[in-house]
């Protein structure tokens, strides 16, 4: 079973939910797709870790072959390409490597190279193997490494995603596939805006869902009224406690000395797998 852990808004603790549920019900893998800003490994203690590039390709132009008939900037719908009078340039930070440039260039002027956005690392954490990437900085294309990381997925047992904040293209990816999500949100107004464009992406890529409310206590009613109106679950609170922010603090998950909420993870998976069938 895939089970992708998101949030609509940053902040609401996604990583520490994901972590505290691999922990907890002995999870086999755990992806960090928040290829941004991972931090799963800040909690998840590695050992020695493998790592390997992503690399993209991306055109580069045969000057004394092209005759600057600008058709490879017509094509591109990412102006990847640039072709003004006897110059053509190429920038490559907005390429998203489909190669059509390449196929309608009539001379043949148009190479492929590769270029490296970031890497991704693999190790074992806590009994658990955990697999994250990491974009380089002032690159902005998280998607391509976000696929290399979910190529990682293994086939059998329980995998934990834990996915970017926000509802764009690093999310779908990041979702996409999976058997389930787990959407973490908080009592707040902003914490509702940003949890009704996160439901409505999930359940445009037709994968089950419920909600995990954080800071429970705070803020009002109003996320828990949207799920009751959608019919979406509320499967767990996590009450606005002290303890467990300290605990965060020091990159401890908190299930590991508030061992009573082990059980209470324990049965949030029994449910997701039934809500799954």
């Amino acid at each position: 079973m895939k089970v992708v852990v998101a949030s609509g808004k940053g902040g609401t603790g996604k990583t520490s939910v994901a972590v505290n549920l691999a922990l907890s019900v002995g999870a086999d893998q755990v992806l960090d797709c928040d290829v941004e800003e991972p931090n799963v490994h800040i909690f998840l203690k590695l050992g020695e870790k493998e790592s390997h590039p992503v690399e993209l390709l991306v055109p580069r132009i045969i000057e004394e072959k092209c005759t600057h008939c600008r058709k490879c900037a017509e094509f591109c719908q990412y102006n990847a390409l640039f072709v003004a009078g006897e110059t053509a340039m190429v920038f490559p930070e907005l390429c998203h490597s489909c190669g059509g440039c390449r196929l309608v260039c009539p001379e043949e002027a148009i190479e492929e190279v590769t270029r490296m956005i970031g890497k991704i690392f693999k190790g074992q954490a806590d009994g658990v193997e955990l697999v994250y990437g990491e974009l380089n900085i002032g690159e902005p294309l998280a998607v391509p490494i976000i696929s290399k990381v979910k190529e990682q997925a293994k086939e059998e047992g329980l995998v934990i995603l834990d996915a970017p904040p926000g509802s764009a293209c690093p999310v779908v990816e990041s979702v996409h596939g999976s058997d389930f999500c787990l959407l973490v949100t908080e009592p707040t107004p902003f914490g509702l805006h940003d949890l009704k464009v996160a439901t409505e992406v999930v359940k445009q890529l037709g994968v089950p869902l419920g909600v995990v409310v954080n800071f429970a206590g705070v803020g009002d009613r109003g996320v828990y009224e949207f799920c009751e109106e959608q019919g979406i679950p509320v499967l767990m609170e996590i009450p606005f406690d002290r303890r467990i922010a300290e605990l965060y603090s020091r990159g401890v998950p908190f299930t590991e000395e508030m061992t009573e909420w082990r059980e209470r993870f324990q049965a949030l998976l029994e449910t997701m797998e039934v809500l799954a069938k």
